[in-house]
């Protein structure tokens, strides 16, 4: 039910931001709302409290974003409020987020290796993900896990390419037992 809400909300901002063309300044602000959100946990707690007035909420909203940010998120954030919502909002912005980014072909990626790797790997590693997908950028968000032990995790959004040595030892641990399975049942029926 919260994907539904954050594409259908998501949705209809994400149309909002291309119809007007303000993709970039609504990325903008969403990040400068996000964070003042996140610094003033008295706000967060006064718009999720189911006793405090609706009127009352749209009045923080109001005060708080009226003039700091756009008409177009100050009234969306009024619908959301409106609404009931505010508790999917980070769920929103994110679908938000993803929208924009994939209209302006900017592709994200994780990228997990046992070990840190070095620029001249990260940008063959950037080079090849620009060359086998539509993204005319990348971000690319780094991370070591030594459990992996060698080799990359790649996901880009629900694409995962596993080439670490740790799956590649799972799958051929998995095919051994597999062939174990097979020649035990085969000397049962032989028997």
């Amino acid at each position: 039910m919260a994907k539904l809400v954050a594409g259908t909300y998501g949705d209809a901002l994400f149309e909002l931001a291309v119809e007007q063309n303000l993709t970039d300044s609504l990325m903008q602000e969403i990040e400068m709302v996000q964070t003042v959100l996140k610094e003033n946990d008295g706000l967060e707690k006064i718009l999720m409290h189911p006793e405090i007035p609706k009127t009352q909420k749209l009045q923080v909203i109001e005060k708080v974003f009226k003039g700091r940010i756009s008409d177009a998120l100050t009234g969306f954030l009024r619908i959301v409020v409106t609404k009931g919502r505010y508790k999917d909002l980070p769920d929103i912005f994110a679908y938000f987020i993803a929208r924009v980014k994939e209209y302006k072909k900017i592709g994200v990626a994780e990228v997990i290796s046992a070990v840190p790797l070095g620029e001249a790997q990260k940008q063959r590693i950037e080079k090849k993900l620009l060359d086998t997908t539509h993204y005319e950028t990348m971000e690319i968000d780094y991370k070591v896990d030594e459990s992996k032990i060698g080799g990359l995790m790649i996901r880009i959004g629900d694409r995962v390419v596993d080439s670490t040595i740790r799956s590649k030892l799972n799958r051929l641990s998995g095919a051994l037992m597999k062939i174990s399975l097979e020649s035990e049942k085969e000397g049962v029926q032989t028997s």
